[in-house]
């Protein structure tokens, strides 16, 4: 569990101050102090009267503004204007959307800078996903998924995953923003209108900096659009970033088309999945919805916080979110939920990892090694375990990746490629984390066929619906 769960760690220093803005705060409250990469200073409010600025009791706008050079001092403005005039929902999507677009285009810490996806990349992405569906089609029984194949830029890749960015964190952010509001007495909550207003388009605009950092950090690493385990990109649409391919594979020893037709097959057989599962995607992201609703707000913090606050003192709300006032709730609601996730990913990385392996071990000299860095990738956390960590307080980790994966490949022995891919016609008929623990048991024990219930239940359905129809008339 993140130190800081909901992602209300601080801000990035804006581009425009390069180095300088790292180098600003004497006190070591500046990138990496603390265990804090964004720095000790949010929002440039550090020089108002009573947050410790110096000069801020006789001009708060000097000690507030007086580091900054002037084409700096518009910007400033205008960041402070759209947090407080923001009226949008739970968090600033336009100002995540900014600054993931930002980080990307500071590079990354090698140096290495975001550039457009040029034709021979392109074309090379394109013919690597169309010869891995072409290897996948003998290895599992699910369609292609993917009706086109992209290579994208890493402003690209931020642009295309934030609507799902959107699904996942708006209901841990909501959670926030209703409490921002529920602290104060009722009799009170009228009269503090603009008080709560204000809070909450500065949670939003918290939020929406977090978010953008992570985001736009994270794109700076993977590799294609199902990295985190779930469908970020737009359905149908096989992803790849060439950039990040290069960087993963620089140093493994192996040659450049290999790792890209692998991580292709990787990418490939997610998008079978995701597009052949209709009910996966609603169940992966309803079970982050139920662990953000067993959120619970430690509202004696956040009254205390509230009772405090002075418009000229910001901080303060601040420092309040980064005490752990935000903390999932210890119930059994709670824990089904988690585990309910950890199993979907698992269940899903695992069958990835199988049907992959499958297809490319005969045929790619390198698949044993490019599957172990794989699978080491993201039993570490990863990219992904972080961003989420960070955002919402989840670890995304399939903890049983390689519980799953020899399950899998257990089923593919005993049942054969349909039998096995038949498991994902109804969320019923999948291993539960107690069958990770007796892959054998549940290999051969007797299933329920649903689909056969389900056509029933259908025809019942539209039974009724004729008869309904007959009545009217």
């Amino acid at each position: 569990m993140s130190d800081t769960p909901f992602g209300f760690g601080l801000p990035p220093e804006e581009p425009e101050n390069g180095d300088e803005g790292k180098k600003k705060d004497p006190a070591g409250g500046g990138q990496g102090s603390g265990g804090n990469p964004f720095g000790a200073n949010p929002f440039g409010f550090g020089g108002l009267p009573g947050m410790g600025g110096a000069g801020g009791a006789d001009n708060p706008f000097a000690a507030m503004f007086g580091s900054l050079n002037p084409n700096d001092l518009g910007a400033a403005f205008q960041q402070l204007g759209q947090m407080l005039s923001y009226e949008g929902g739970p968090v600033n999507w336009d100002m995540a959307k900014q600054i993931a677009r930002q980080v990307v285009a500071q590079g990354t810490a090698d140096g290495t800078k975001d550039a457009s996806v040029g034709p021979a990349e392109k074309s090379a992405v394109e013919e690597a996903v169309r010869l891995a569906d072409l290897w996948l089609d003998q290895v599992t029984s699910l369609p292609s998924g993917a009706g086109t194949a992209v290579a994208w830029s890493r402003a690209e890749w931020v642009e295309a995953t934030l609507p799902a960015w959107q699904q996942l964190v708006d209901p841990v952010a909501e959670r926030v923003g209703s409490a921002m509001g529920d602290v104060l007495p009722q009799e009170m909550q009228a009269m503090a209108g603009p008080l709560i207003g204000m809070m909450r388009s500065m949670g939003g605009a918290m939020f929406g900096q977090q978010i953008g950092q992570a985001v736009g950090a994270l794109a700076g690493e993977v590799v294609g659009s199902t990295d985190v385990g779930l469908p970020l990109g737009p359905a149908g649409r096989a992803a790849l970033l060439p950039l990040n391919i290069a960087a993963f594979g620089k140093d493994l020893g192996v040659p450049s088309d290999e790792v890209r037709l692998y991580l292709a097959l990787r990418e490939a057989a997610h998008q079978r999945l995701f597009a052949h599962v209709p009910w996966l995607r609603a169940h992966l992201f309803g079970a982050v919805e139920g662990y953000a609703r067993g959120i619970k707000v430690d509202t004696s913090k956040l009254e205390e916080a509230v009772g405090q606050l002075d418009p000229t003192h910001p901080e303060q709300l601040q420092e309040a979110l980064q005490q752990g006032m935000f903390q999932p709730e210890d119930t059994p609601e709670q824990k089904a939920a988690l585990a309910r996730l950890e199993t979907a990913l698992a269940l899903v990385e695992g069958w990835v990892d199988a049907v992959v392996h499958e297809a490319a071990k005969s045929r790619l000299t390198s698949a044993d090694a490019l599957r172990e860095t794989l699978r080491r990738r993201r039993a570490s956390g990863g990219p992904a375990e972080q961003t989420f960590a960070t955002l919402i307080g989840l670890e995304l980790r399939p903890r049983r990746l390689r519980d799953a994966a020899r399950l899998w490949a257990s089923l593919t022995d005993a049942r054969g490629v349909d039998g096995r891919d038949g498991l994902w016609e109804h969320p019923d008929m999948l291993p539960t984390a107690t069958d990770l623990d007796d892959p054998d048991g549940f290999v051969h024990r007797e299933h329920l066929d649903f689909s056969e219930l389900d056509k029933m239940l259908g025809e019942a359905a539209r039974g009724e619906g004729t008869e309904g129809g007959d009545d009217e008339k």
